[in-house]
């Protein structure tokens, strides 16, 4: 015996929500998580469980692209819950597996290459649902702020981790709350905490819906629908890039550093890695949000092809009318944005 003791879990999902750190470069620092999610989930369960607007045996509703869906089936499971979930085609069959074993009703969308109308078609069925079951509770991850609360915990353990200093987050925006909630209570201990945000082309969320990325499969990390969740005035700058240059940092991050992650871990990888050049006297931190088992086929199997990430670097623009495929960045400054995304398709003029 070496006199270290193991902690024993009362369920799995205090054992699998707690990330590792990982020192890529001198100032770049990976979070990576098995399913990050689960923060999300178990923080709006456990608030709305404590404040009376769900109670256990009720069922729980969502719309997912993969691992919120997981998350939530968890998270019902501990706390004695329900589970529907109304899955994106893009869910494979582990996924689905899993949550059925969990005991969760899955609605998977027919097969399609259009992901924005497969996340269409998944919102509609949920109204559908609802009508028909009115005491079910929708999650409503994209819109509702109840999913930030867990990720205070994740600001807690980054703060602990590193160094005090200079610091940026960097991930994929998705429904705001990951990257949102961990800024957010980041910089209640430092306000020049920054957030730099990693969209994919076709998204509506940072103005890029115009554009059309036919390989791309990401769909955990943009929308084609408006989400209320994501506050557009916490990021400081945005990057576009498309599949391939996701792919490049994905397989990268694999043969530099072992470390076997999702496509949106990638992308961020790849964005840490230009922004930390850049400025070499700041701490970048990656959240790397799921692994990469659901990408085994479409992007793994594929890693003869990836392109060399050392060549890549983005086009720096200063307006949404500027934005232009395959790898755009841009200063965001901590601004709103309004709907239509029109409203800063156009460069802001000093008054």
């Amino acid at each position: 015996m070496n006199g270290m003791s193991a902690l024993v879990h009362a369920h799995v999902t205090d054992a699998i929500k707690t990330p590792a750190l990982i020192r890529l470069t001198p100032n770049v620092v990976l979070i990576r998580f098995e399913t990050l999610k689960v923060y999300a989930a178990l923080g709006a369960v456990r608030s709305l469980l404590a404040d009376g607007t769900v109670r256990k045996g009720q069922t729980l509703i969502d719309s997912s692209s993969g691992i919120y869906a997981l998350a939530l089936a968890m998270a019902c499971h501990r706390y004695g819950l329900r589970c529907h979930i109304v899955a994106s085609t893009t869910v494979d069959l582990t996924m689905r597996s899993q949550l059925e074993i969990l005991g969760a009703t899955v609605d998977q969308m027919p097969p399609s290459d259009d992901l924005r109308l497969d996340q269409r078609r998944r919102v509609a069925r949920v109204h559908e649902l609802l009508e028909r079951h009115p005491s079910m509770h929708w999650m409503r991850q994209y819109h509702d702020p109840v999913h930030y609360l867990g990720y205070g915990e994740v600001a807690d353990l980054v703060a602990r981790a590193l160094p005090s200093g200079p610091l940026t987050v960097v991930g994929s925006v998705g429904t705001g709350a990951s990257t949102g909630g961990i800024a957010r209570s980041l910089r209640e201990r430092d306000p020049d905490v920054r957030l730099t945000g990693v969209q994919p082309f076709g998204s509506v969320t940072f103005g890029s819906e115009r554009f059309t990325d036919p390989d791309a499969i990401i769909a955990g990390i943009g929308s084609a629908i408006p989400f209320g969740n994501v506050d557009h005035a916490l990021y400081d700058r945005i990057h576009w890039l498309d599949f391939v240059h996701a792919m490049a940092g994905t397989i990268g991050l694999m043969r530099d550093h072992a470390v076997f992650a999702g496509l949106s871990t990638g992308a961020a990888y790849l964005v840490a890695g230009w922004e930390a050049a850049r400025d070499p006297d700041r701490n970048h931190v990656v959240i790397g949000a799921d692994t990469g088992h659901r990408y085994t086929a479409r992007v793994f199997a594929r890693h003869r092809e990836a392109v060399d990430p050392a060549g890549l670097a983005p086009r720096e623009i200063a307006s949404l009318d500027e934005l232009a495929l395959p790898w755009a960045a841009m200063d965001w400054s901590r601004r709103r944005f309004g709907v239509p995304a029109q409203s800063l398709y156009r460069k802001e003029r000093a008054s």
